[in-house]
């Protein structure tokens, strides 16, 4: 009923919401690469053997023979089954057969819970070698990653807006939080095309000797764009709303005013203001700047978004060489200049993009020297997570009563077990249910697949249209 609910409810919203659980239940956690593909094709053959092995088991002690066991691919999914004597399965008790025909599903949900009672343990059993808990180990950065110009191999991600990250759910979170908190919008004049323009809320205070120097370049600078080096502001009011000068349109120049062009990097390094930082309220404002102040916030292009990371470099070299030199009886702490362990930078650019273009993992090695073997808890918690979601996946696709799968021969044999209908009535909503639901799960399927693909593509076409604006 709920397959042909969110098959109706398809023509009318968005998405269903059997679709939205069916597409988060198969697709992995984690970001699928080649290194990845092993372990996609292990947990799938380890679900289907483990399925077919509970079939094998519960047939075994009812003393019905097993046959033979085939393997098969259906279109591209792997698939197994394991054939039964059908004359010894159907002098068996009703109750029985539907023991047989339900023990492969209970083997996934079985094998589901067995994954996620080790995830939770994996903490305990790393603890010896590992600490997790004050923040996100970068295992990996592609080249096309718009962060890998700023993050390496074995950093730590601290903070994100100023919040501490634990766990990589806590990462993805607080960037599609990001992604989505653009509290207002308006046209802007750049070059000799109005653009659309997206206000993030996060703001910095900013003097009023800054703002005098921008308007300075507005009257040296016929241009309306601010230059490629400078970033674009505008005012932030204490009731959340951003200030520009209400001109007329036909004025490029006075509209032009309302925009203030800053060195970014001189900028982040100010107090924060503006209701669009983590911890802030909706309904209220951080208005703490002071009377020679202002708080302005940057103006960005369409589809992107201001975010500031701070993360650390444990494992380098100078980090090392401070920490023995700290650790000497003879040290003295010094705290003039930057920290070669730690830095922050400005993201700006497309959110969900970015964030899923880093592989993290929220354990480190406790020393520099179990460096090599970094690795172990990420691809240990990326096996628990792909066996966990395709033992998951392949219980509730069986669970359908279509042809060829269990939920087909789990139904014949319910109705017959409650005794409700006659033989002719069982057989008419048999071949009912079948057609029903082989056809409904086809579509389903199929819209699946068709809104993976078009997600994937309009990913691949931000990434390629909108850049990035990254500042350190």
């Amino acid at each position: 009923m709920l397959l042909l609910w969110d098959s109706i409810g398809a023509f009318h919203v968005r998405g269903g919401s059997i679709s939205a659980w069916l597409r988060n239940l198969l697709a992995s956690s984690f970001s699928v690469s080649i290194m990845d593909t092993p372990i996609i094709i292990a947990s799938t053959i380890l679900s289907i053997a483990f399925h077919e092995f509970g079939h094998a088991i519960a047939a075994a002690s009812e003393g019905v023979q097993m046959e033979y066991v085939a393997i098969f691919v259906a279109v591209f999914f792997p698939g197994a089954l394991v054939a039964l004597n059908y004359d010894l399965l159907e002098n068996l008790p009703l109750f029985s057969m539907l023991r047989i025909y339900c023990t492969g599903i209970w083997h996934n949900v079985m094998l589901c819970a067995a994954c996620l009672l080790m995830a939770l343990l994996l903490p305990v059993v790393l603890y010896p070698l590992y600490m997790s808990g004050d923040g996100l180990t970068v295992m990996g950065v592609p080249q096309i990653s718009p962060l890998s110009g700023y993050l390496s191999v074995h950093d730590v991600i601290l903070s994100v807006d100023g919040l501490n990250i634990r766990r990589t759910d806590d990462w993805m979170k607080m960037l599609d939080q990001g992604t989505i908190e653009k509290i207002s919008s308006r046209e802007f004049l750049g070059g000799s095309q109005s653009y659309g323009a997206t206000i993030s809320g996060k703001g910095y205070c900013v003097p009023n000797s800054w703002l005098d120097a921008s308007k300075n370049l507005w009257q040296i600078n016929d241009k309306l764009a601010c230059p490629d080096e400078l970033t674009v502001f505008g005012k932030f009011s204490c009731n959340g709303s951003v200030t520009f000068s209400e001109t007329d349109r036909g004025s490029d120049k006075k509209e032009a005013e309302s925009k203030y062009c800053l060195i970014a990097k001189d900028v982040v390094k100010l107090k924060k203001c503006g209701n669009g930082w983590r911890g802030t309220k909706d309904d209220e404002s951080n208005c703490t700047c002071l009377e020679d102040e202002y708080c302005l916030v940057p103006v960005l292009p369409p589809g992107f978004s201001w975010i500031e990371i701070s993360y650390t470099r444990p494992y380098s070299l100078e980090c090392l060489k401070q920490e023995g030199n700290l650790s000497s009886p003879h040290a003295t702490n010094n705290n003039n200049g930057p920290s070669p362990c730690s830095g922050t930078f400005v993201y700006v650019g497309d959110l969900s993009s970015a964030a899923r273009s880093v592989k993290l993992s929220p354990y480190r090695p406790r020393w520099a020297l179990f460096l090599f073997i970094a690795d172990v808890p990420y691809f240990l918690e990326n096996c628990l997570s792909c066996l966990l979601h395709v033992s998951a996946a392949l219980a509730a696709v069986n669970c359908l009563p279509v042809f060829f799968l269990d939920g087909d021969a789990i139904l014949e044999t319910t109705l017959r077990y409650v005794a409700w209908f006659t033989r002719r009535q069982q057989r008419v909503i048999i071949k009912l249910c079948r057609l029903l639901w082989t056809s409904l799960s086809i579509i389903m399927f199929s819209r699946f697949m068709l809104l993976h693909t078009i997600t994937k593509l309009q990913c691949i076409a931000v990434e390629t249209n909108t850049g990035t604006i990254t500042v350190t």
